[in-house]
């Protein structure tokens, strides 16, 4: 119980200093009350538009792959419900090439925190909670349109499949800030990723190639964010023919990949060699 309780203690060290940081952030954001909300509808508004395209596209046919709106809008919502809420809590990580480059990383190196939480909480931006809102209402009026049987095992899943998508989408976060320590410039691989990948989930399965399907879930298991749960919420067929318990993998899946990325980090960190500036 002792041996449990250490090893939990720099977990809630590490929370509480993210939660600091957050906090100080907060704080002088809301300073600009006026500043923040303009930039916050903007945030939400940039978002919006790329669901205003699946509305557009709606006004001219009536199914998409075989998906009527409500269908095509709960993709939409739960990726980038999933996405908006893993770039708002670990988003900036992806900047960490550009302190690797200047030298600021040391900095962090010497205060008492964990570097990856100094690097995930600095410059939190609050404004990114519109992104998350515009999905979020999407989500919420796709949930009550679409044609789901609603069960409370159903709903369990809806939040399952939120929170595994969140993961795995900081899961990539992580792993493309780990590879900076080597690359120093890669953020645009990694938002290909992510970004690209949630452009790319937003619209159902059946318009791909089966070939860019299997990729996305047997090598970047991005299908698990929203398309195998959805599917299964829909009752429809998995465009692979893989087996019903698969569409239950995502929190198995997400946890795979943050291990993964914990991994990627602490290797990248423990090689890591200051500018010499």
């Amino acid at each position: 119980m002792a041996e449990s309780f250490g090893r939990a203690a720099p977990v809630r060290h590490g929370m509480r200093a993210y939660l600091l940081i957050v906090a100080m952030w907060v704080r002088s954001t809301l300073t600009y009350r006026a500043s923040f909300a303009i930039m916050t509808f903007g945030n939400a508004a940039g978002s919006g538009l790329e669901f205003v395209t699946i509305l557009l596209m709606f006004s001219h046919i009536d199914e998409l792959g075989g998906f009527g709106l409500p269908e095509v809008a709960l993709l939409y919502g739960a990726s980038a419900t999933a996405l908006g809420l893993a770039d708002l809590l670990l988003g900036n990580v992806e900047r960490l090439g550009a302190r690797v480059r200047d030298g600021t990383l040391d900095v962090l190196l010497v205060r008492p925190a964990p570097v990856y939480v100094q690097v995930a909480a600095d410059r939190f931006a609050l404004r990114r909670i519109g992104r998350l809102s515009q999905a979020a209402v999407v989500l919420g009026w796709a949930l009550s349109r679409a044609p789901v049987d609603w069960t409370p095992g159903r709903a369990v899943m809806v939040a399952a499949m939120l929170v595994s998508g969140a993961a795995i989408y900081g899961a990539i976060f992580t792993l493309g800030a780990a590879f900076q320590f080597w690359a120093q410039d890669a953020a645009e691989v990694q938002n290909s990723f992510t970004y690209g990948g949630n452009a790319m989930l937003q619209y159902p399965p059946t318009v791909f190639a089966k070939d860019l399907v299997r990729g996305v879930t047997y090598i970047i298991p991005l299908a698990f964010v929203n398309w195998l749960p959805a599917l299964r919420l829909l009752g429809r067929d998995d465009p692979l023919g893989l087996p019903g318990w698969v569409d239950f993998l995502g929190p198995v899946v997400a946890a795979v990949m943050c291990g993964g990325a914990a991994l990627a980090w602490r290797a990248g960190l423990r090689g890591y060699r200051s500018t010499g500036s």
